[in-house]
């Protein structure tokens, strides 16, 4: 399954997630996601990981027979935020970043660049315009922004700039932000989800892995009776592939990410079953609101 990103860009729908996987960990994970099917891996900056992906993907390239143009590889810069005692990134810097990312990653390009999160309020408009003058060098095919609401992107409307192609947010059935989806839409800026495995009761449960979800909904993933176990044994299919698919159905491309095998398979095994309407609509009035990956609150509401 492909999303057709503007410029006519191919992208594939199930992309694999390396967020909070180690540089150590991550060129085995990326290798079996490969091996497994993947064609879209997704990194960043901020993960500390691209030098590890880089090799996974050489790795696999050449074990597969695969040519540069068979994966789409995303990163993304991270902006810096003055409130939280970072520096804030320029128009330089972030030409300077995504030459970073391509030295780390051993790339000449990216498919896909975005900037993951509006924190530089002051600087997002300078950032912006250095990521349409990296798409017009060729160091990035497609651009982009992660975690944006609506009053972002009018900012760059009212710039005059062209728009993100892509918008990456946090999206599962507890926060399903059905007023921006609608917005990206009507502005033809293609939707990835993230984080899609929010409801279950694995999710984010090791040290350090914080978020804002609250003790009501850690319980609700524990029940035996809880709407996606009962769903997941409807269709013979695991949870987590009940929340990827309904993604899928509608129409985001999503990041699933594992270091188990069978799971990365699992992951990828998503064509073989549908959500029936009837599933679909229950789906849709389980919408608690904003996201909870961020334990510091859901970055679209950032000013």
């Amino acid at each position: 399954m492909q999303l057709t990103l503007n410029q006519n860009i191919q992208m594939p729908m199930i992309g694999f997630g390396t967020y909070l996987i180690s540089d150590d960990d991550v060129q085995p994970a990326v290798l079996e996601a490969l091996r497994t099917g993947y064609r879209h891996i997704d990194t960043a900056e901020a993960y500390g990981n691209e030098h590890g992906v880089g090799l996974a993907i050489h790795t696999g390239m050449q074990e597969l027979g695969l040519s540069r143009e068979d994966v789409f590889v995303t990163t993304k810069l991270y902006p810096g935020n003055e409130a939280w005692g970072q520096p804030v990134k320029t128009y330089q810097s972030t030409i300077d970043s995504l030459n970073q990312s391509l030295s780390n990653l051993k790339l000449d390009y990216v498919d896909l660049y975005l900037i993951h999160a509006p924190l530089a309020k002051e600087q997002r408009i300078e950032q912006w315009q250095a990521l349409v003058e990296l798409r017009q060098m060729g160091k990035a095919r497609a651009i982009g922004v992660s975690n944006y609401g609506a009053t972002h992107i009018d900012e760059i409307k009212s710039a005059g700039l062209p728009l993100p192609d892509v918008d990456q947010i946090e999206l599962h059935p507890w926060s399903q932000k059905p007023a921006l989806t609608s917005y990206l839409k009507d502005h033809a800026i293609s939707i990835i989800a993230y984080s899609s495995l929010v409801p279950l009761s694995t999710w984010r449960t090791a040290p350090g892995q914080d978020s804002a979800k609250s003790e009501d909904m850690k319980q609700a993933g524990n029940q035996a009776d809880s709407p996606f176990k009962m769903m997941a044994q409807k269709y013979g299919v695991s949870e987590a592939q009940v929340l990827l698919r309904w993604g899928l159905q509608k129409g985001y491309a999503i990041l699933p990410k594992s270091n188990n095998k069978t799971r990365i398979q699992q992951n990828f095994d998503l064509l073989l079953f549908e959500i029936d309407a009837d599933d679909m609509t229950a789906i849709t009035a389980m919408d608690r609101g904003d996201g909870v990956a961020w334990s510091v609150g859901d970055p679209t509401k950032v000013s």
